[in-house]
């Protein structure tokens, strides 16, 4: 970890008031230990070579950041492969589907009902209130099958996708949209870049966020061509105005169906004359422009730059990003060969990659709940915590997403960050009862209790002179940075090993 980054996380915490005076409080200018240094000091940290075993701190590297935390058993079952040997069973294991329902009546035809022109304010104040209950539902929903799916990585890959093909229910309204944008970003999450961007291009509910449907001959509406290539392929500074207006004539008749709320198209709202989109001169339409832009060599550079970003490390290595992309537009966008190269990378596996990202509200809420085996029965909690620390699943801020990294951070974020890991940590075994978060109590009803005592024996002899150590090999990727709080039985150590800044990274 960088020496910047090991300042920033140190000033975060000194002056956050839920650490100050407690387990995860740093005393004024205290130094950030070395991965190394401190409780590690017995169990030095090596990189593995690409023919070798991962071990126990590669295995958890990869897991926590293709995946949601990592159980010990995890890690222990990984440690045992080679780089290429985890990928590729990752990358087998994923889905297009989702291994649980969505709740009644999310997707159901009634589900799409609107107010009728001329409705109440009473019938209206019913329908806000229905979507409102549905969308939470919905956002339940998905941090369940996040915590249950039998393959994290295609549900890391969806909520990537969510972020980058931005699009919140506040202008949508309707639960049951956002959900069959979830459902079509999973179908593609790890297939071909190429026929996810012309799903999500069909998309209703990115059609209503960005105001397709309103795109017509004459009146051309430019939102979505804009952002087709500003966010979602080319990035800024690689299309000019020109570009975007004539992209925008060439999208002119795509709409939504008012009652089966599909994609469909109206020939005659549609501009049909010769347009002239990155340099490509023709009588082009929707599906032409989005062609044209995947010809762009810069599309793969863009989309595997924010891969890295999501994976590696906050500033990607130009040269291995150009290496990677060239690959990734060879195979003709296959999202699992880039994933591949990224994965296999020595970069992902980089002393300086370590405790490099800032874990999201997502990976703090699921991930902690995952590591410590916790299946809570109700999920609703979980995703109001996961608000209050910025990431409203299915309402991200605005079109570019949630912006991450180190924006995750800030004196109200890092105070719910805390507050929610001490209410999970100071609950009867762990999560049983905990109190209220946004009005709701955290329930956790669970298959298997926190069996502490047998938490860490899947780990190998090797793994940790003590359960001190091998408990901070499987919480935290870089050395505590109060390490001296951290004592005392296993139990105690993973509470308090959750409220040290180290357990912020990944």
């Amino acid at each position: 970890m960088s020496a910047w980054r090991r300042w920033w996380i140190l000033a975060a915490c000194a002056g956050c008031a839920a650490c100050a005076g407690g387990a995860g409080s740093v005393p004024s200018g205290t130094e950030v230990a070395s991965p190394t240094a401190g409780s590690r000091a017995a169990t030095p940290v090596a990189v593995s070579r690409v023919d070798a075993p991962l071990g126990i701190d590669d295995a958890r590297t990869l897991l926590t950041r293709t995946g949601f935390g990592a159980t010990p058993a995890e890690i222990a079952d990984y440690a045992r492969l080679t780089r290429g040997a985890a990928v590729e069973r990752l990358l087998a294991a994923t889905t297009t589907r989702a291994s649980t329902a969505p709740p009644p009546p999310i997707g159901s035809p009634e589900s799409l009902e609107r107010p009728r022109r001329g409705a109440s304010d009473d019938d209206r104040k019913a329908f806000r209130r229905a979507q409102a209950r549905d969308t939470m539902a919905l956002r339940a929903w998905w941090l369940h099958e996040m915590l249950v799916t039998p393959s994290p990585l295609t549900e890391r890959m969806t909520l990537f996708w969510h972020g980058h093909f931005a699009t919140g229910v506040q202008k949508v309204r309707l639960a049951t949209l956002m959900y069959r944008q979830n459902a079509t970003l999973r179908a593609n999450a790890v297939g071909n870049f190429g026929a996810l961007l012309h799903a999500v291009a069909r998309d209703p509910a990115m059609m209503i966020w960005l105001d397709t449907a309103q795109n017509r001959r004459g009146h051309p509406n430019e939102n979505f061509a804009r952002e087709a290539m500003e966010l979602f392929t080319l990035g800024e500074g690689h299309y000019d105005e020109r570009d975007v207006q004539e992209a925008a004539r060439a999208f002119t008749g795509w709409s939504v169906d008012r009652d089966a709320l599909a994609f469909t198209t109206r020939p005659r709202l549609h501009d049909d004359g010769v347009k002239t989109v990155l340099g490509r001169t023709g009588r082009l339409d929707g599906n032409d422009v989005l062609d044209t832009i995947l010809a762009e060599s810069r599309t793969a550079t863009f989309i595997t730059g924010e891969l890295w970003r999501e994976f590696v490390s906050p500033v990607p290595d130009e040269r291995e990003v150009a290496r990677i992309a060239a690959h990734f537009r060879e195979s003709g966008y296959d999202i699992k060969a880039v994933l591949r190269d990224l994965f296999t990378s020595d970069a992902m596996f980089a002393e300086t990659s370590r405790g490099a990202l800032v874990k999201s509200p997502v990976d703090v809420v699921v991930g902690s709940l995952h590591t410590l085996g916790i299946v809570p029965d109700d999920m609703r909690p979980y995703a109001l915590a996961c608000a209050a620390m910025g990431q409203n699943l299915f309402a991200p801020p605005n079109v570019r997403g949630w912006p991450g990294g180190d924006a995750w951070i800030n004196s109200g974020t890092l105070l719910a960050r805390k507050q929610f890991l001490a209410r999970l940590a100071r609950a009867d075994n762990f999560g049983i009862p905990a109190p209220p978060v946004g009005g709701m109590p955290m329930r956790a009803a669970r298959e298997t209790p926190f069996d502490v005592a047998h938490w860490l024996d899947p780990l190998p002899a090797d793994a940790g002179r003590d359960a001190r150590e091998r408990s901070l090999r499987v919480l935290l990727p870089i050395a505590p940075v109060d390490a001296a709080a951290i004592a005392g039985d296993t139990s105690n150590v993973v509470r308090t090993a959750l409220q040290d800044p180290a357990y912020e990274l990944q």
